[in-house]
């Protein structure tokens, strides 16, 4: 009885050996051709059934459970992707388990070039004809790019993120939002080789709502005077009435003062140069600027080259200024080049000098400029974008920006990031258009924390009476009703630049405005004639 069963068990089933799916040496060459295809096929779409149904059933069956295994894991992350964003990206974003993704994503890369090559013996690429075994090993190798190569291709993508979070985030505490918003620092400085601490000359706050995302953007002047250190601030032992320490003592100082001459106060902290400007941020405006966010404009135009560039509308034409030939008065030698009024798409190197060029201007035409730079980079980085060009974007990101961010809460704010790109951005700038010019030198921080909380001020429901600070928007220009320096805007604070000014590009006379134009009154030493022409490069709208 059990002998029978085993010659049973042992003899092939009728009609298996005429099947040519496993037993394809009597097939004539259109059925090889077709199996060929077919088992390339069951190998890229279900990796596994290939050997089950002509190779070995018992590795098919394992492939097949690893298979099912992840197809079950990925519609898993597919359902956290809809129920819950910032887990799942927090989960990615963790080191060890984005290490250990990348390791499972580095092994089924292997095992599923592992199934193609037993697939390819599997086909017995003997028994085709030439042409049709030349096009039988083209697809299959095309298979395994597509399969294979793009899960290798994903582990490496995943790992250099993984090593960038590292370098960029902190492995601090996460943080709680304040008042119900994030506040974030953001500066851009020069590190150069002369300097000990980097001097930000870019200063601005981006203000999250941490349920809606809906954002402002604070712009401070570096030349504020007697900033004020918020409570706690082991500076404000050494400068209780603000930094007021004369004419030099500037609020963009701070960082170098502090690294140079302070750094014992902040034990433990990585960089007590961007924590004091924080710290002074903070009391500054009468909020708590829980992090900072700190880019290296030398760095910063590699930044926008790995996006593909940004693209903005600009309201005047702005200098790429030359070789500085006196440095008190700011003049400077011929300009390298100018970017036009109108439509432009900028790379990065123009970039660069878009938000810092403010030769024949003043410093808050250059502020307006640079906050419609970060906002064109945040609303240019898009999915599609930052994966095309993620190795690019984050290679660069980790020479050019430093943040005492903890990289456990990614999730949350890359959620809020995609939220706040449907939103106006609303703004304020401590100086012109929003406060007069002399305000920076005797500011008036009462004032300015009013005006901080009226822009950060819950949005009124419709209808809503016997407030007139939160009515329409304004138009950008001076918020003093009286033209009184440091007065209070009459309405909120007015959103992120629209993009319905007209470009300035023609002279009063219609005559167009050239390069060659601007080059002709500089090299005659007519700048006022340059500045009438350029007074509306402050205007800027992405697109």
């Amino acid at each position: 009885m059990s002998k029978s069963l085993a010659t049973a068990r042992d003899t092939p089933r009728q009609g298996s050996l005429t099947d040519p799916v496993r037993h394809p040496a009597g097939a004539g060459p259109g059925t090889l051709a077709r199996r060929a295809f077919l088992l390339i096929a069951l190998t890229l779409l279900v990796p596994g059934s290939a050997q089950v149904v002509a190779g070995n059933r018992r590795l098919g069956r394992f492939a097949l459970r690893i298979t099912l295994t992840a197809w079950l894991l990925g519609a898993a992350a597919l359902v956290l992707l809809l129920v819950s964003r910032p887990t799942l990206i927090n989960l990615v974003a963790n080191p060890v388990t984005a290490l250990l993704l990348v390791i499972v994503l580095a092994v089924l890369a292997l095992g599923w070039a592992a199934l193609f090559l037993n697939t390819l013996r599997l086909i017995r690429p003997v028994l085709l004809a030439p042409r049709v075994r030349a096009a039988v090993v083209a697809a299959l190798v095309l298979a395994m790019l597509l399969s294979s190569g793009s899960l290798g291709y994903a582990a490496y993508l995943l790992n250099v993120g993984r090593a960038a979070i590292g370098t960029i985030f902190s492995n601090g505490p996460a943080m709680e939002p304040s008042e119900g918003r994030y506040n974030f620092l953001m500066m851009g400085g020069d590190a150069g080789s002369d300097r000990t601490g980097r001097r930000p000359d870019s200063l601005s706050v981006i203000s999250v709502d941490a349920k809606t995302g809906k954002s402002a953007i604070i712009s401070i002047p570096r030349n504020l005077q007697n900033a004020q250190f918020s409570e706690g601030s082991p500076m404000r032992k050494i400068y209780p009435d603000g930094y007021d320490c004369g004419n030099e003592c500037l609020i963009n100082a701070i960082n170098t003062e502090v690294t140079n001459k302070y750094q014992d106060l902040y034990p433990g902290v990585e960089d007590p140069g961007a924590q004091a400007t924080l710290e002074a941020v903070s009391g500054t405006l009468g909020i708590k600027v829980q992090a900072y966010v700190l880019v290296d404009m030398d760095g910063f135009a590699k930044l926008i080259d790995a996006m593909g560039g940004i693209r903005i509308k600009a309201g005047g034409w702005v200098p790429i200024s030359g070789e500085t030939v006196d440095e008190a008065n700011g003049i400077h030698g011929m300009p390298l080049g100018w970017i036009p009024a109108g439509e432009n798409k900028l790379d990065g190197y123009h970039a660069l000098w878009y938000g810092r060029s403010r030769e024949f201007v003043d410093d808050y035409a250059r502020i307006a400029r640079q906050q419609c730079v970060q906002q064109a980079m945040l609303k240019q980085l898009d999915p599609a974008t930052l994966l095309s060009k993620f190795e690019d974007i984050v290679k660069a990101g980790t020479k050019v920006v430093d943040s005492n961010v903890s990289s456990s809460q990614l999730g949350s704010f890359v959620d809020l990031a995609m939220k706040s790109k449907s939103q106006p951005v609303s703004r304020l700038t401590i100086g012109p258009p929003d406060f007069d010019a002399s305000f920076s030198t005797v500011p008036d921080f009462a004032k300015i924390h009013q005006a901080v909380d009226k822009l950060l001020a819950p949005a009124p429901t419709a209808g809503a009476a016997g407030d007139p600070l939160r009515g329409t928007a304004a138009a950008p220009g001076p918020l003093s009703a009286a033209g009184a320096p440091g007065a209070l805007p009459a309405t909120q604070p007015a959103p992120s630049p629209s993009a319905d000014f007209t470009p300035v590009t023609t002279t009063p006379e219609g005559e167009p405005i050239t390069e060659k134009m601007l080059n002709d009154f500089k090299r005659n030493g007519d700048e006022q004639s340059i500045r009438n022409l350029v007074a509306t490069n402050g205007q800027c709208a992405p697109l």
